[in-house]
């Protein structure tokens, strides 16, 4: 699970902001909110709040640009990373990129930090607490040279040979676990990290995430049950009796097996079995409806947005109860009622052990439901007299803003706790 996640010289984001899932002292919907790992009281949720380009999504991406850095290195050294730093000021332009995470795995806690510029990864460091801490290693670039070295901690046994193999994998804009990954060598520590990257930490959900396709995959290939969707579709109210996926086989048209081979990153003996059979499979997926004791399939496409978003929804929650998974969400209200909105995170939180939803939203109806909400899992962007983006908890004020009487709501509405926007009067002289 993750502790802490930081952030500097990130898109909007110039001095370090840091998201924090440690939660509070206090006991309020302790059981929902919180898994406790050790003495570690760990939150299940964080909420973002905002205006308008005021950076919420940038955490988002934030944190998704630090996964696939790990489990997507780049193949050549000329290949640039793709980000931007802070713009709006010459030096932070100039400045290196900082992003580190403290995370929870297998009950070790490890601490994870990759300095960095669009050319290479110029520091990165990896520390364990098991439970004292230990330098698990050390990376350092020579920038003239585009060379990494490795310094493995002394409670850390590596073998020379295998060092050499790394080193040779780690190319100047890899991580060292992204270099890792491409080897067949076996490092424990640096198998777990790589591997809670690549299986806990989830990819970036947009609202136009094409998220139906990989549930729909999800269930064919039985990875998840579609016992289990369907079940969390029923419960929502959205009259659907059964989920129905068909298959049909058709000769791949002229040219399009070329083009895969070109352009689609499918795996080799993927590619050799297309080539063998000619033939394609596509998928439809339509939805089944019980109305007045008949059933009738209406064709996913002609289902409303909010069906369609909350199908995917059903499976990533199936993903976050049935497994160990962090999702972060942009707009997590997009296309939902509010009140389905709140059923899923409800839903979520009575049922997910070990899972984290990292969410932006403008949903402001949830913030005065004392029975659902702890200070600590809402968090506010707002931009400083710079641009720049500052990152805060409802429970970082003081009893003088928000006290256990407060109208949250009002608060936020009023500007009280920033985050909103800033606008003018309705009028306006256009020529």
């Amino acid at each position: 699970m993750i502790i802490n996640f930081n952030i500097k010289n990130f898109g909007s984001i110039k001095e370090q902001q840091t998201l924090s899932f440690e939660a509070e002292k206090t006991e309020h919907l302790e059981d929902f909110y919180i898994t406790k790992i050790g003495k570690r009281r760990i939150l299940k949720i964080a909420l973002i709040y905002g205006a308008n380009a005021s950076g919420k999504t940038t955490i988002l991406k934030a944190l998704d640009f630090l996964r696939d850095l790990v489990i997507e290195p780049e193949n050549k050294k000329t290949d640039e990373l793709d980000f931007q730093p802070f713009l709006f000021d010459e030096k932070s332009s100039k400045e290196n990129t900082i992003l580190s995470i403290e995370f929870i795995q297998n009950r070790i806690k490890y601490f994870y930090e990759v300095e960095f510029n669009k050319k290479a990864i110029v520091k990165e460091t990896l520390k364990s607490f098991n439970p004292n801490k230990a330098t698990v290693y050390k990376r350092t670039t020579d920038l003239k040279n585009r060379f990494s070295e490795i310094k493995f901690g002394g409670k850390i046994k590596v073998d020379k040979t295998i060092l050499k193999t790394l080193e040779a994998n780690t190319l100047w804009n890899n991580t060292v676990l992204g270099g890792y990954i491409k080897t067949n060598i076996e490092i424990k520590e640096l198998k777990e990290v790589s591997d809670w990257f690549k299986d806990y930490l989830r990819s970036l959900v947009f609202p136009n995430s094409k998220l139906d396709g990989f549930i729909t995959s999800l269930i064919d290939r039985a990875k998840i049950k579609k016992e289990n969707v369907l079940t969390i579709l029923k419960k929502a109210d959205l009259n659907i009796s059964n989920i129905i996926i068909d298959k049909e086989e058709k000769d791949i048209p002229e040219g399009l097996l070329e083009f895969i081979e070109k352009s689609s990153d499918i795996p080799d003996i993927e590619l050799e079995k297309l080539k063998r059979k000619k033939k394609i499979t596509s998928v439809k997926l339509g939805l089944e409806h019980l109305v007045d004791g008949q059933k009738y399939t209406l064709p996913f496409e002609l289902e409303s947005e909010g069906t369609k978003r909350y199908y995917s929804f059903a499976g990533l929650l199936n993903l976050l109860i049935k497994e160990q998974n962090a999702f972060p969400i942009d707009e997590l209200g997009a296309s939902l009622h509010p009140d389905l909105y709140q059923y899923f995170l409800l839903t979520f939180l009575a049922n997910a052990k070990n899972s984290q939803i990292i969410a932006t939203t403008h949903n402001r109806e949830l913030l005065n439901d004392k029975d659902m909400i702890r200070d600590d899992m809402l968090w506010i962007t707002d931009k400083s007299n710079n641009a720049s983006t500052e990152l805060y908890s409802f429970a970082d004020f003081d009893s003088s803003i928000i006290r256990d009487t407060t109208n949250r709501l009002n608060a936020y509405k009023s500007g009280k706790l920033g985050g909103v926007p800033n606008v003018g009067d309705y009028y306006l002289e256009l020529d």
